[in-house]
């Protein structure tokens, strides 16, 4: 796996000559890259979200098409089109921006549902119709879909379904006063920092082999029971409303697999599935009125469903530390 780290650990370097911190967010885009996942990327305006998917892209050499998101962006303006042309005397296909590698939905609760629905097939099946044409989506392909948590006037929630889509929902703080104290000396240095200060690191057939190796890694039967002892917890806990999906639990397998490849191990251990934990589950759950109503935020209940559900134990399961050629047999349980 020592390959994946490195892919990764690439990313990251390149990706933090613009970056300042925001680690947490480049390893969840990579993670959903490795496993074929797509973003929902929420933080105030100014925090950079289009600016790091931006640079995910230039960093992994994925083409990387932005879509604004507004009230009267229509679906076929994202999936494209059949076009006249008066001088051929017929019609062309004019593909939109849905056909590109990564593609950013920048306030996507900005966008009708009619609109936001249009990303759904893309998302799920990796491929686009248009006017009866079925037509396939390049590879890889990701959405990142950006939302600003604060104004939320003339916006359309996105509903379940379309939430239950996105692998992560990753959020994005404002910086402490030490790293925009950085931010500042950077900018200073260099004002036209950007973006294409950004070069490609990897190698299409990089993510290939990535994929293939992540496939690979080995997950514990006791940790496959943690994943659906802690998704069975959300359908069970007098706070939530509706609990994860089946979704979620595949979210936790490949991403927890893509996890522990990028920290060099080929196994899955617990502490896997609890990181990624808020990740995979904050946008899944709905709360009841009498959870929303007492203040009880949907991450105080994933922290509570943590608590309460018990990681595995025992010798086959070894610990964040172990070396590869240390580990003991994970087939034994």
């Amino acid at each position: 796996m020592d390959r994946v780290n490195e892919i990764y650990t690439d990313i990251r370097d390149e990706a933090q000559k613009v970056l300042i911190s925001n680690e947490d967010v480049v390893e969840g885009f990579t993670v959903a890259l490795l496993t074929e996942g797509h973003v929902l990327l929420e933080g105030v305006p100014g925090v950079a979200k289009t600016t790091m998917a931006n640079l995910f892209a230039r960093a992994t050499g994925l083409e990387y098409r932005r879509i604004q998101m507004t009230p009267d962006v229509l679906p076929a303006d994202i999936t494209g089109t059949q076009v006249y042309r008066e001088n051929a005397s017929e019609f062309e296909l004019q593909h939109g921006p849905v056909f590109a590698n990564l593609v950013v939905a920048d306030e996507i609760n900005r966008a009708t549902p009619k609109t936001q629905s249009a990303l759904l097939e893309a998302m799920q099946e990796r491929h686009v119709t248009i006017e009866g044409n079925t037509l396939s989506l390049p590879s890889p392909f990701m959405v990142i879909a950006t939302q600003n948590p604060i104004e939320m006037e003339g916006t359309f929630e996105l509903p379940e379904a379309q939430r239950d889509r996105f692998q992560f929902k990753l959020t994005v703080d404002l910086p402490t006063v030490d790293e925009e104290r950085e931010l500042l000396n950077r900018f200073d240095a260099s004002p036209n920092l950007g973006p294409d200060d950004v070069t490609q690191v990897i190698r299409p057939e990089d993510v290939i082999r990535a994929r293939q190796a992540v496939t690979r890694v080995h997950v514990d039967e006791k940790v496959k029971e943690y994943i659906l002892g802690v998704v069975a917890a959300t359908r069970e806990s007098p706070a939530v409303e509706y609990g994860a999906s089946p979704r979620a639990t595949l979210a936790f397998l490949n991403a927890g697999k893509a996890r522990a490849a990028i920290r060099g191990r080929e196994y899955v251990i617990p502490d896997d599935v609890k990181s990624l934990a808020e990740k995979v589950l904050a946008h899944r759950l709905a709360l009841t009125a009498d959870a929303e109503l007492s203040g009880q935020s949907v991450f105080e209940v994933v922290e509570e469903i943590l608590d309460r559900v018990e990681p595995p134990e025992g010798s086959s399961l070894p610990s964040e530390g172990v070396p590869l050629s240390d580990r003991s047999d994970l087939s034994q349980t």
